[in-house]
């Protein structure tokens, strides 16, 4: 469960270049694995991420929109890259390029999710942060009731005014 009594510093922690951090949910999007570099940048124990659900480690910087896509897309069975901005346990917080995939068992059904996350572009943040800042404000003027979509329509007005599809802005940035 979510620790709400956690309060989003200001201080960063840069991934390394070599670092990759890997994690594995349930269905239900409860950690079932996480390697020693997932630990170390969470700032939890593996007794305390296993059995936790994944968004233990959401920064309140991140639009919800940014996650329905994502969750839309994993849904379908296709492969999703996305930047994340995630929280540590004592507030800190990290940027990640993420591959967030699903997991199948032998008849194709989902059984899981996987997801490897890598130390993110520099080209990639500068363009992120004041698309994910734009698409919260989105959300918060909406309010809880429409705040996905709204914030879901910032994004589209920015891929259509690019030209591009969600994975392309991704890839390209």
């Amino acid at each position: 469960m979510k620790n709400k009594l956690i309060v989003p510093t200001s201080k960063e922690r840069v991934m390394r270049d070599e670092d990759f951090i890997v994690s594995k949910t349930d269905l239900k999007g409860r950690i079932t694995y996480g390697n020693r570099i997932f630990i170390e940048y969470s700032g939890y124990t593996e007794a305390e991420l296993l059995g936790a659900q994944h968004n233990i480690i959401r920064h309140p910087d991140m639009p919800r929109s940014v996650f329905k896509l994502l969750w839309d897309n994993i849904a379908q069975k296709k492969e999703v890259f996305a930047y994340v901005k995630n929280m540590s346990k004592d507030g800190s917080f990290y940027w990640v390029l993420a591959n967030v995939t699903a997991s199948l068992d032998a008849a194709g059904n989902i059984v899981g999710y996987y997801s490897v996350r890598r130390k993110p572009r520099a080209s990639g943040l500068a363009a992120v942060i004041p698309l994910y800042q734009a698409m919260l404000a989105a959300e918060q003027a909406a309010g809880a009731k429409d705040a996905i979509a709204a914030g879901t329509q910032v994004l589209v007005n920015l891929l259509n005014e690019k030209g591009l599809s969600y994975d392309e802005l991704v890839l390209a940035i």
